[in-house]
């Protein structure tokens, strides 16, 4: 395991990034490595037309030079957050840099552009190389090739409107408000769309393709600090440094809510953990308390012999079974029922606003969709599947398996109980054993 080789000396990991052939991106799938050239090529194509196209001023070289150390400003005030943020979030290529990069879009020529995503990116695994974090340079690489991609597309925007730079905007009206939208809205996209290939060939997550709402609050956020940055260094550039503050504080509050999400949250599945049921079982408790028509259903779902797929098949194997199985729940439930893990190979799910009928209806809907699950894995070199599933499932109705959330709990573990002594893979409803 990674965990258990000694950290390899700061030296050695310069060198071997400096070395060719003991890149790690030769040891990734081949569409990746193949996605990385396309890009980084257009990438450079792109730029190398543009530098030529596109002349430089001097004033751009300042802007340029303050966008840059803004950024390494930035960065290193709010490192600390940042860390911990990407900890808890599953989407790296939302960050704060687009709040200078895409000031730069509305500043900058885009071959300056591109030199600002250099330097802020460089700064970025520079930062990585000194904590000795095992960043891969190609992913560092490749994000920052997609931001230039990103900004490239924003930047034509803006000229297909008529619309160039900021300094344009200002005497351009609503046109110039509307170019600028248009840009942003375009920079935004993009950057979700141009992830989304590098993140199904590594396999992640949808939910990795465009993150969750605190993710893509940030990323609007940083990009109307962006406008605001730019808006500052066309008109009273020495107020450019007061757009820090409050960058930082956002990045915190951020932070907050994305831990909050983490507390509840199940790590291994993605599902709500214990506790984060638990809040959601007591508040739908305390609704129907409220309503004397009100009834809901809680379920516990235990997978039969899994210690037996943990021996055979290996720990890595279980994991993506619990995984498999929490995927296969959840879309057995509407969206608004609520899935949690309770530790082991055992689930709860809360139904609200269902009667006895429909909870066991459920139930066996569940049921029958784990025991026709087969789960893939890679063993080494090879592609192993695992089937013949099955899980015992206790059910019990709120009020009559219960009036407080562990009595109902209570009620659907005896009948889980009753399920196992009885044969395993089957439904027992426990409002009758309450």
């Amino acid at each position: 395991m990674d965990g258990a080789r000694p950290a390899q000396p700061r030296a050695g990991r310069i060198r071997g990034v400096l070395n060719p052939a003991h890149w790690t991106l030769w040891r990734q799938r081949g569409s990746l490595v193949f996605y990385c050239f396309l890009v980084e090529s257009v990438a450079l194509v792109a730029t190398g037309w543009t530098a030529v196209a596109v002349p430089v001023r001097g004033w751009d070289l300042a802007v340029f030079a303050v966008l840059g150390c803004l950024g390494v400003l930035q960065a290193e005030l709010g490192r600390k957050i940042e860390r911990v943020r990407r900890l808890v979030s599953d989407t790296p290529h939302i960050n704060l840099t687009s709040v200078w990069t895409f000031a730069g879009v509305l500043l900058l020529p885009p071959a300056l552009v591109t030199a600002l995503i250099a330097v802020l990116y460089a700064h970025l695994a520079t930062r990585s190389l000194a904590r000795m974090k095992r960043v891969p340079p190609f992913r560092t690489t490749l994000n920052a090739t997609l931001v230039v991609i990103t900004c490239y597309s924003a930047e034509l925007v803006l000229s297909r409107l008529g619309v160039p730079d900021m300094y344009a905007a200002l005497t351009a009206g609503w046109r110039g408000v509307t170019a600028i939208t248009l840009a942003a809205v375009t920079y935004f996209l993009v950057s979700a769309i141009t992830i989304v290939p590098a993140l199904t060939i590594t396999q992640r997550t949808i939910k990795a393709f465009f993150g969750g709402l605190g993710d893509n609050l940030l990323e609007v956020a940083t990009l109307c600090l962006g406008l605001l940055t730019a808006l500052t260094l066309a008109t009273l550039p020495a107020l450019a440094l007061t757009i820090v503050p409050p960058l930082l504080v956002l990045h915190r509050a951020v932070l907050i809510k994305q831990l909050e999400i983490a507390a509840t949250t199940d790590e291994k599945t993605g599902l709500f953990n214990t506790t984060g049921w638990h809040l959601l079982a007591s508040r739908e408790l305390a609704r129907a308390q409220r309503s004397t028509r009100s009834t809901f259903g809680v379920l516990m779902i235990d997978l039969d012999y899994f210690k037996l797929i943990n021996d055979e098949h290996g720990h890595l194997a279980g994991d993506t079974v619990l995984r498999a199985v929490a995927a296969t729940i959840k879309s057995a439930v509407r969206d608004y029922d609520s899935v949690g893990r309770f530790g082991g190979e055992e689930f709860v799910v809360l139904l609200p606003d269902i009667g006895p009928a429909a909870v066991l209806a459920v139930a066996e809907r569940i049921r029958s969709a784990i025991e026709s699950l087969r789960v893939e894995y890679e063993d080494g070199s090879r592609v192993r599947a695992i089937g013949g599933l099955s899980a015992s499932i206790g059910v019990a109705t709120y009020p009559d398996g219960g009036t407080a959330v562990d009595r109902l709990l209570q009620a659907a573990d005896k009948a889980l109980y009753r399920a196992k002594d009885a044969g395993r893979n089957q439904v027992v409803d426990g409002t009758a054993l309450a």
